[in-house]
């Protein structure tokens, strides 16, 4: 459950449109809710502002679907990362409301479609076409936790001027994502003002 959610659940309690004992039933799975074999985490989202994340690697096709439905139930956002194309298919023949992205690997329930809540825009820059896994990964979570987004693809060191036609774009924050070798050049991540105050921060690559 999510802030917005408890604020209008103990609003229609208020207002006498949810008895209490409808509303006990709507928290009896909060702080958390154990499924044997997992335990979700219902309360993140009231202390951190977005729910629990979870990891497609490992877990079987059964305990993911499983957690994905509690989760759901709950009215969360939904977002699971690391998960095989396979998964993916069987997380949306068994669950509506959810998308699968295969190149970060990503699947997602946005649980409505409300406007942004972020403080400003998130720029996600890459150098070149192989961060994009990994690029559209930060996207798309940082979308989903309430952000606007710009995306900007395959502007490497070596062909900077392809970043030059966004230099006037005001953002509040940026992740530059980068190969092993870390082609972006630092003085252009921090906008030509702070030579040698950016640092190299290669994508991290998935197995």
């Amino acid at each position: 459950m999510e802030r917005r959610q408890l604020a209008e659940l103990l609003a229609a309690v208020q207002r006498g449109d949810c008895s209490i004992d409808q509303a006990l039933a709507r928290l009896r799975a909060m702080p958390f809710e154990d499924l044997g074999f997992a335990r979700l985490d219902h309360h993140r989202a009231l202390r951190n502002g977005f729910p629990e994340v979870i990891l497609g690697e490992g877990k079987s096709p059964e305990q993911l679907i499983a957690i994905a439905e509690r989760m759901a139930a709950a009215g969360s956002r939904v977002l699971v990362t690391r998960l095989a194309p396979e998964g993916g298919e069987r997380l949306l023949a068994a669950l509506p409301g959810f998308e699968y992205h295969p190149t970060p690997r990503l699947a997602l329930r946005r649980a409505g479609s409300a406007p942004p809540t972020g403080r400003g825009t998130v720029l996600v820059v890459s150098a070149g076409t192989a961060d994009l896994p990994v690029a559209e990964e930060a996207a798309l979570s940082a979308e989903l936790m309430g952000n606007r987004v710009e995306r900007v693809y395959d502007v490497g060191v070596a062909g900077l001027h392809r970043l030059l036609e966004r230099r006037d774009h005001a953002v509040r924050g940026v992740a530059a994502l980068a190969g092993d070798r870390g082609c972006t050049d630092p003085e252009a991540r921090s906008g030509g003002h702070r030579r040698g105050h950016a640092r190299r921060e290669p994508a991290r690559r998935r197995g």
